[in-house]
């Protein structure tokens, strides 16, 4: 399977805009009933999303909603209300991987958001009610106070380790706050496919094609891909159980898999399955 690609934020106090956000072309919708919404309306707001989930058509993207801390209780509510109606629920400031144990396994993505997070983030991933986990880089950067994207980085692929290790899918990367420069958001999706992140979120429809594009593999990392994917056909073909290039080179297992995955990969965000 292809993890989701775009993840986009769609404010849960603006349901006219819940239909325009499904529609975009994201692969997941996140009502968000937490950082977009102010005090005064996130009652109207969780409102909001559970009459969608209640009411929504079929679609391809799916539905996820933020919700507010579990440490409170306006976002043990807000869990109650969506837990059963959403695809997922995006958990904001986990620290304790307790504070899980009352989702449905398989239906949690916590944000790390603090340096307590990032420390429990392998307790965190391994919980039975995670499907995947991402960074709260806003918070993050304001509570350690960093301004070195170097240093960001080593937090990054601390959460790409722990989601390697308890068997999730990759991290996606954070929002890119400037929804007009699509060169830079170009680049720092390239840079953090480098890193092991997959994927990115996103707060304006017209990221999606940028994102999609940047994590499109290359023409040349594609044609190495179908070249050993072709040789991998060939020698199964013939009975052989080693994979050998036309150039005289062996294939082994894993760099088959990274291979397939690229083509998959490619052929998914062309269009093509």
């Amino acid at each position: 399977m292809i993890p989701p690609v775009t993840w986009l934020y769609v404010p849960g106090d603006r349901p006219e805009r819940f239909a325009k956000a499904v529609a975009s072309g994201a692969d997941v919708v996140i009502i968000d009933l937490e950082d977009a919404v102010v005090p005064a309306r996130k009652d109207e707001a969780r409102a909001n999303a559970v009459a969608y989930l209640r009411e929504r058509p079929a679609s391809a993207a799916a539905v996820h909603v933020r919700v507010n801390d579990l440490a409170t209780a306006r976002g043990r509510a807000d869990l109650e209300a969506v837990g059963d109606l959403a695809d997922g629920v995006r958990l904001p400031k986990v620290e304790d991987p307790a504070v899980l144990d009352g989702v449905a396994d398989g239906r949690a993505y916590p944000l790390l958001e603090s340096a307590a997070g990032i420390l429990r983030a392998a307790a965190v991933a391994a919980h039975p009610a995670v499907a995947g986990i991402a960074l709260g880089e806003q918070d993050l950067s304001a509570e350690l106070s960093m301004t070195d994207e170097a240093a960001m980085n080593h937090l990054r692929l601390q959460a790409v380790l722990a989601a390697a290790a308890a068997g999730l899918p990759p991290v996606p990367m954070s929002v890119y706050p400037d929804v007009r420069d699509e060169e830079g958001l170009a680049a720092s999706c390239r840079a953090g496919r480098a890193m092991g992140l997959f994927g990115r979120t996103a707060i304006h429809p017209r990221q999606i094609p940028v994102i999609r594009r940047a994590f499109r593999p290359g023409e040349e990392e594609l044609a190495r891909a179908l070249e050993i994917v072709e040789a991998a056909e060939r020698a199964e073909r013939a009975g052989l159980g080693a994979v050998a290039l036309p150039d005289g080179r062996f294939v082994d297992v894993p760099v088959l898999a990274r291979a397939r995955r690229t083509v998959a990969l490619a052929r998914h965000l062309d269009g093509e399955v």
